[in-house]
């Protein structure tokens, strides 16, 4: 099993740039994708930013969700085990609870789920 903890949520202003935290309880070598993902009151779970790498291959490759393109930009750190999400020029509809996802091969094979973190943008 693998625990992803998020972190870094909070009420913010509109605007502000905030960075959200997921810290894994494994190696995330292991971890080919690993992703945001957003849900707001009364709507559906959607995502908002993958990165690929660990063990297939470094570099990583990165998905966005077009209403963040631009904004918001994910990365990770093998090393901490730990994926970010930079998020810049945040606005009200950016208010959501954000989840980590992370799919992993190998003897962890499976797809995890972080608990959430709140994040209010304030106007």
């Amino acid at each position: 099993q693998v625990q992803l903890v998020e972190s870094g949520g909070g009420l913010v202003q509109a605007g502000e740039s905030p960075r959200l935290s997921c810290a894994a309880s494994r190696s995330i070598f292991s971890a080919i994708t690993m992703g945001w993902y957003r849900q707001a009151p009364g709507k559906q779970r959607e995502l908002v930013a993958t990165v690929t790498g660990g063990a297939i291959g470094s570099g990583g490759t990165t998905n966005y969700a077009d209403s963040v393109k631009g904004r918001f930009t994910i990365s990770r750190d093998n090393a901490k085990n730990t994926v970010y999400l930079q998020m810049n020029s945040l606005k009200p509809e950016d208010t959501a609870v954000y989840y980590c996802n992370a799919d992993f091969i190998g003897l962890m094979r499976g797809n995890y789920w972080g608990q959430g973190t709140q994040v209010t943008v304030s106007s």
